[in-house]
């Protein structure tokens, strides 16, 4: 990589998990940093010292960099207009009210917005997740905004964040990739992420560059989570044929993970994925093919997204088989039962329960007539908004106590490393379903529980 000696100053635009994430995590690699938003009750907390969602490691840093002056948060787009040299597009972009497809309009309005307000040469660097064509669109925008002597620029460069592991995925990313269409853009692009290198070069590590154009490198995040999703609905549909056929899918999973073309990563059979990025992209991603005349390509996902949404309710009839009770034409009849869900969240070290299977799975539990109590460690707050008539306990003891089923639906340490003796003498019955694979079966088999897993056979 070229030096560059100055570092230019950065705005993000959405302060939400993208935009906050990044925007406290380039203040701590050494930039002058502003993140704005539109919503000041967002900002206010920011600007306080506190993180809206839960990201392990975030609020130290958010705390450390305001107070160092390298990190503001503002509700104005004059501000970061006169302040900024590159500004990240890093609005949501959730699934449109009447399809599949996506919704621009946060893109939008962030754009015309912030255009006509532009007084010197600046880089806008869309970081959204999008349709392909958006950057070609946003570019259009500016011209039409932007005064046209000033030489404003569009690039895109995709993020890869894990909630959970964001910090490190913004410090120590395992790529950057950067659509571009002219030299000046690739250099401006390239002083942005300067922080990322030097500590790459104190740390002997590479990260590596893609330079690539607009349609690419928006393709690049669409694909990999299409990859990623097809991943995971592949090992449940491969539990649901182990489930009729006797095998255990945890072990078919770690034999054909032993596959270096394979590998084990996302080879978790159990209730299915979720969060605010797999569910919405692949659909968005059939959508804006199908408009493109490729929608055949694309025919498979189709598949992966019921495979995904068939796990989450064959949970229902474990439920049924594990208290015998009756399945009829319209599903099982739990009336009279008690559930507890350990686990909200659509994964562990998150506070994130949006198309989370795990809620998903409690509302329908409950919808079939059991009483469910429902425990997470982060993610109480944002479940209750989501499910308010589910019952919620404050520990995983008082979720568990007098229920006749306990289903551990997201893998928390917390559920994970449960002692079932002591578990069993809170429940009624000592029945447990595991959502995730992720208890030991014998363990909890010595201790007197009835076991039954996604894919494997009971214990």
């Amino acid at each position: 990589m070229p030096d560059v000696i100055t570092l230019p100053r950065l705005a993000f635009l959405g302060t939400g998990y993208l935009g906050a994430t990044y925007a406290i995590c380039f203040a701590e690699l050494g930039y002058e940093v502003l993140g704005f938003d539109v919503d000041e009750a967002k900002i206010s907390k920011l600007a306080s010292g506190e993180v809206p969602f839960h990201e392990p490691g975030l609020d130290d840093l958010l705390r450390r960099n305001l107070a160092s002056g390298r990190l503001r948060f503002v509700t104005t787009y004059e501000e970061i207009a006169v302040f900024a040299d590159v500004h990240f597009i890093c609005v949501g972009t959730p699934q449109r009210a009447d399809g599949m497809g996506a919704d621009l309009s946060y893109v939008e309005s962030a754009v015309i917005n912030l255009a006509p307000r532009l007084r010197r040469r600046a880089l806008i660097v869309g970081k959204s997740t999008v349709p392909v064509g958006t950057a070609d669109w946003v570019e259009e925008l500016v011209a039409k905004h932007a005064d046209p002597t000033l030489g404003v620029e569009v690039a895109w460069s995709p993020e890869f964040l894990q909630e959970g592991y964001a910090v490190e995925d913004v410090l120590r990313p395992n790529r950057i990739v950067c659509g571009v269409k002219s030299q000046w853009a690739s250099e401006r692009l390239r002083a942005a992420h300067k922080g990322v290198f030097d500590l790459a070069a104190t740390e002997d590590r590479d990260v590596p560059v893609v330079m690539t154009d607009f349609a690419t490198a928006e393709l690049v995040k669409v694909a990999a989570n299409a990859f990623l999703a097809t991943k995971i609905s592949f090992i449940n549909a491969m539990a649901e044929v182990c489930e009729v056929a006797g095998a255990d899918v945890t072990q078919l999973a770690r034999a054909i993970g032993y596959d270096p073309r394979i590998g084990n990563r996302f080879l978790q059979a159990g209730l299915g994925f979720g969060g605010g990025c797999l569910p919405k992209d692949i659909r968005a991603f059939q959508a804006r093919a199908q408009e493109l005349g490729a929608g055949e390509a694309l025919r498979f996902l189709h598949e992966v997204d019921l495979i995904n949404t068939r796990r989450r309710f064959r949970v229902l009839t474990l439920a049924a088989e594990l208290l015998g009770r009756p399945v009829g034409p319209a599903g099982p009849d739990l009336s009279g039962t008690s559930v507890a869900v350990l686990g909200a969240t659509f994964k562990p070290h998150s506070d994130d329960v949006r198309d989370a299977p795990s809620l998903a799975v409690a509302a329908a539990l409950a919808a079939a007539g059991a009483h469910v109590r429902v425990y997470d460690p982060q993610g109480m707050a944002n479940a209750r908004r989501a499910q308010p008539a589910l019952d919620y306990a404050e520990s995983m003891v008082a979720a568990v106590t007098d229920v006749s089923l306990v289903l551990v639906a997201t893998e928390w340490p917390e559920f994970r490393n449960a002692d079932p003796t002591l578990l069993g003498e809170l429940v009624a019955d000592r029945k447990v379903i595991d959502g995730r694979n992720c208890l030991d079966p014998r363990q909890w088999s010595r201790a007197g529980w009835s076991y039954r897993g996604m894919g494997r056979p009971p214990a």
